[in-house]
């Protein structure tokens, strides 16, 4: 799985799945997710829940975890696919949710994991009864492509008649859910005949958060980029050292608390140069951004080598050469170079471009990435990317780094077990909060929950 490439996919193609009635699922890159899923089940669904990824995306991971076989699959795999397939019922729209429920049914796609993922949705959501009221055709549909046609209304016939436990409805229907008793009122309501009421919000809205809402300033400035950043631009500008010290320590170990540790060796060249540091209002925003980032890696990773070009971080002078920054980065032998700098390259132009398409040619396979300082997300990079071939990213904000670090480690080798093991806290803290909207899954009751590094 080309987890840099699928990473990227997954963040910036936002196009809807579409079902047409009548014709046969639009789905445009399904070429792309099967080949990772069959490289990579447990890695491919992992990747659905990286902070980023586009709704629609995960949509598709969801489709590709239900359509797929887990034959020969270890129980830990089946298990984490279980707990992502549960998480993104809940993390995305109901309304994309039931798209893909009902591609199941267009492609004929039914597995016990399957059908588990589907009754659980249509009768334990947290807002099943307003979905079953606005969209009944449709979940209908969805509960009788799981179960079967026969076996759904065998079900609701024995329930309507009055039929709570019995081994008829356990072996069939009550199995899979984890709380029987509730869902039987929906099952009936399902089948029930009358005015369908009108669509409402809630098929927009999931129940579940799975990125952090971020709060944006309606005015960018340097100090309100994130906490590391706006003590750094004070401590720069002269304000009381002391204080400022023990607040940015305290800030720079919370942050980096989010990431696991990166056991292998990340050169980090860093462009300290006058354009950094800039002028007026936005003076010292780009600087204590990158320093921002550079602080918070020194914490993550075992062994993090830093280059410095273009100047002293505090008093930045002179030109930025970040092909021999790059070249010099190479030189300590880590596992990957990451490029800091707003992209302006005033010596030696196209320097970079050279160096980093010879570097092939010279046997170089170490990879090397750029990550560029912006004041704003909406920055125009159009002047600003020194070697176009190089894996870019845009950062500007604090809270940019629960993208960043992802994306920059998922390019080595030593960064896969790193990725993995973040996006499994990730998922263990999401099941938490979606155990706590619809009750604990069998697995989790009987004691096999949560992920073991």
């Amino acid at each position: 799985m080309d987890t840099p490439t699928l990473l990227t996919h997954l963040e910036t193609r936002g196009r809807p799945l579409t079902l047409p009635r009548g014709g046969t699922l639009c789905w445009d890159d399904a070429d792309l997710h099967r080949a990772a899923y069959t490289d990579d089940p447990e890695g491919y669904a992992l990747l659905g829940l990286a902070p980023g990824v586009q709704p629609w995306q995960r949509a598709r991971v969801l489709l590709q975890l239900l359509a797929a076989s887990q034959a020969g699959l270890d129980d830990r795999t089946r298990h984490t696919l279980a707990r992502t397939a549960r998480v993104l019922t809940l993390a995305l729209p109901p309304a994309c949710v039931i798209t893909v429920l009902l591609s199941l049914r267009r492609l004929r796609a039914n597995h016990k994991h399957t059908t588990r993922t589907a009754l659980r949705f249509v009768l334990e959501h947290p807002q099943a009864d307003r979905l079953i009221a606005t969209r009944r055709p449709a979940l209908l549909d969805c509960f009788e492509h799981a179960l079967g046609k026969a076996t759904a209304r065998g079900c609701a016939r024995r329930i309507a008649d009055g039929d709570t436990g019995s081994d008829y409805l356990q072996r069939r229907l009550l199995r899979f859910l984890t709380a029987p008793q509730a869902a039987l009122s929906r099952v009936t309501a399902l089948y029930a005949t009358g005015t369908r009421q009108r669509g409402s919000t809630v098929e927009h809205e999931p129940a579940l958060t799975i990125d952090t809402v971020r709060e944006r300033p309606r005015t960018v400035t340097a100090t309100n980029r994130g906490d590391i950043a706006a003590t750094l631009v004070h401590l720069y500008r002269g304000g009381p050292a002391e204080d400022l010290y023990v607040a940015l320590g305290d800030q720079i170990g919370t942050a980096a608390a989010a990431f696991p540790r990166f056991e292998g060796t990340l050169a980090l060249v860093v462009d300290a140069s006058a354009s950094m540091r800039g002028h007026g209002d936005r003076e010292w925003a780009l600087l204590s951004q990158a320093a921002a980032l550079r602080m918070v890696l020194t914490e993550v990773c075992a062994r993090l080598e830093v280059i410095e070009v273009g100047g002293e971080e505090r008093a930045p002078r002179g030109a930025t050469d970040l092909a021999m920054g790059v070249l010099d980065a190479l030189g300590t032998g880590p596992d990957l170079v990451a490029v800091v700098s707003d992209g302006y390259e005033n010596l030696f132009p196209g320097d970079l471009a050279r160096v980093v398409a010879t570097l092939p040619r010279a046997g170089v396979t170490t990879p090397v990435v750029f990550c560029h300082a912006m004041f704003t997300g909406g920055d125009d990079l159009t002047l600003r990317r020194p070697a176009p071939a190089l894996p870019q990213r845009g950062f500007w904000h604090q809270d940019d780094f629960a993208e960043l670090l992802p994306w920059m480690f998922g390019h080595c080798a030593a960064g896969a077990s790193w990725l993995r093991a973040s996006l499994h806290t990730r998922l263990d803290l999401l099941d938490r909060r979606a155990a706590r909207l619809t009750g604990p899954g069998p697995d989790q009751a009987a004691g096999t929950g949560g992920h073991t590094p």
